[in-house]
């Protein structure tokens, strides 16, 4: 990575004084690419700034620079003074001392920042360590205390734990911890809660604003996450193409947006409140009906327990609840991957657990599954073209010149040009990758479509446009589908009926409107609360609310 020769002395923030971070012109190339454009921005001591922008937008690359963290294929220009020092002048060595101790680090994926055959206990120690001259005795101790800060319960034993052993919300908060091991002065956050239930997003954010208060941290946030941005930060920053598009207080931003793009992103933004304008479908036998649904796993983990719901023909109904809830359980023995202890599922009115392989095969051909991440879920060496056809393929439904058409009417279908059916995956954008995931489940005329989480991994303007192609193809085509999500705003956009989970007890159901305006259960309000809105004013209200239910809990 090359960076620039040193500059003059430090602009002002803000407020007048010498801000804690002055990122001056960075620009960020890749050989003839610039990610990065002529950006600037400061932050200042007790200060969030939140960057956004879709993906490619230069925010991620702009904070990696700050560290170091770029290839060496990475040229950098301009200069980023922290606390009146250049980064981009710094040694290797010398970078090495400043992440970890005067900058943390906070990284989407909590559970690819943490070394898997390394306990949570060796992890923080060495973090400790690498900057203090301590005894591996006070590391530890300085280890348990900081479990204790970020409110994690049984600090000694979490110690002593794997990574694998602990869940999503856990893991981020262990990162949190390794980022504030020794009292940094800036704590970079890039997405720290897109992969998170609401509920768990919420105790995240509240877990920053209190670090930031007690031990005064600045916070440089990055994301696409709207919601989030109206709950933590205090300044927001736009980038699109790499270039700063519009930068300021985030209720003057939200309010009165300055630029056309910031106006669009925040149109984009599926809010909850917006109300259903779906018509419910005339009353029919159900495609799929599920009956005092109960699975055990080994060790005696009961993950769904008496559950009883049913989708009818054309009918969106959404299954929500935090991770560990049973959701993709339920959706495991609705798609013949798993067997139920108890209980009966029904998918066109035959009982899938009683099925032999040949009769279930013919049912599976009625069911269309759309999964959570386009990038794992696509074959990387297979074509769009051999990915949307596999289904058709397999059952042996077409071939040769009919195969080819149908491919290409499936793309149609999904808003995809038939041009793209020779790209591979990594050639396409996350929403393409998604439409092609989308076309792949229709591609055999469901009756039933399973979707887990179909839009959780997207940016806000992309995500609207695969949820109104969502709609558009399913009042077409008429399937059922079973629409798994903990986006409570993304369900009362597509839903006619909503299921509520807790702990695999199904603890309530009902019409959309009814449910999430009017909910009658506690977890549901909490569940609601949890749900952030990009509206600083209102989400600050909201997060009263939430704290008095959690209080309350």
């Amino acid at each position: 990575m090359t960076y620039p020769p040193p500059g003059p002395a430090p602009a002002t923030g803000p407020g007048g004084g010498v801000p804690l971070l002055a990122v001056e012109n960075v620009s960020v190339s890749f050989g003839d690419v610039r990610a990065a454009v002529d950006v600037s921005f400061t932050l200042a001591p007790r200060e969030v700034l939140a960057v956004v922008g879709e993906s490619g937008s230069g925010k991620t690359v702009t904070a990696l620079s700050l560290l170091g963290l770029l290839p060496g294929t990475a040229t950098v220009t301009g200069r980023a003074l922290l606390d009146g020092v250049d980064l981009y002048t710094r040694t290797p060595a010398q970078l090495r001392a400043v992440r970890g101790n005067d900058v943390g680090m906070v990284f989407q994926e909590p559970m690819t920042a943490l070394n898997p055959v390394f306990t949570i206990g060796d992890q923080l120690v060495e973090a400790v360590r690498t900057h203090r001259e301590v005894t591996r005795r006070a590391a530890r101790r300085r280890a348990a205390e900081l479990l204790d800060l970020v409110g994690l319960p049984e600090p000694r034993r979490t110690l002593r734990s794997y990574p694998h052993e602990l869940s999503g919300g856990q893991l981020q908060r262990v990162v949190i911890a390794m980022a504030i091991a020794n009292d940094p002065i800036l704590l970079v956050a890039d997405e720290p809660t897109t992969a998170l239930d609401v509920t768990v997003q919420a105790e995240i954010l509240e877990l920053l604003r209190d670090l930031r208060d007690r031990l005064g941290t600045a916070i440089l946030l990055i994301t696409h996450d709207m919601g989030v941005v109206a709950d933590l930060a205090d300044r927001v920053l736009v980038m699109l193409d790499g270039r700063v598009v519009e930068q300021g207080d985030v209720r003057a931003v939200f309010g009165a947006p300055g630029d056309p793009y910031t106006k669009r992103l925040l149109d984009s933004v599926v809010s909850l409140g917006g109300g259903s304008t779906r018509t419910a479908p005339p009353a029919a036998p159900p495609v799929l009906d599920v009956r005092d649904l109960t699975v055990v796993y080994r060790g005696g983990v009961r993950a769904v327990d008496q559950v009883s719901l049913a989708v009818g023909p054309g009918e969106v109904l959404g299954l929500v609840g935090e991770s560990g809830s049973g959701k993709s359980t339920v959706a495991g023995t609705v798609t013949g991957l798993l067997r139920p202890t108890g209980g009966v599922v029904s998918v066109l009115g035959a009982d899938i657990a009683r099925l032999g392989r040949r009769d279930l095969k013919e049912v599976r051909r009625r069911i269309g599954v759309v999964f959570q991440d386009p990038v794992s879920s696509l074959n990387p060496r297979a074509t769009v073209a051999e990915s949307v056809g596999e289904p058709i393929r397999l059952h042996r439904v077409l071939a040769g010149a009919e195969l080819a058409n149908r491919v290409d009417d499936l793309l149609d279908a999904v808003r995809l040009s038939p041009n793209l059916r020779d790209r591979y995956p990594h050639e396409l954008s996350g929403g393409q990758r998604q439409r092609v995931g989308l076309a792949r489940a229709l591609a055999l005329d469901p009756a039933l479509l399973v979707a887990d989480e179909p839009t959780s991994a997207l940016d806000v303007s992309v995500q609207a446009q695969v949820l109104d192609l969502f709609r558009e193809l399913q009042a077409e085509l008429g399937f059922a589908c079973l629409f798994i999500s903990h986006d409570l705003a993304v369900v009362e956009r597509l839903a006619d009926r909503v299921a509520v989970m807790h702990r695999g007890v199904l603890v309530e159901q009902g019409p959309t409107s009814t449910v999430l305006s009017a909910p009658e259960h506690p977890y549901t309000r909490r569940l609601l609360a949890a749900a952030p809105v990009a509206d600083p004013g209102r989400q600050r209200a909201r997060r009263e609310s939430w704290r008095e239910l959690r209080a309350a809990a």
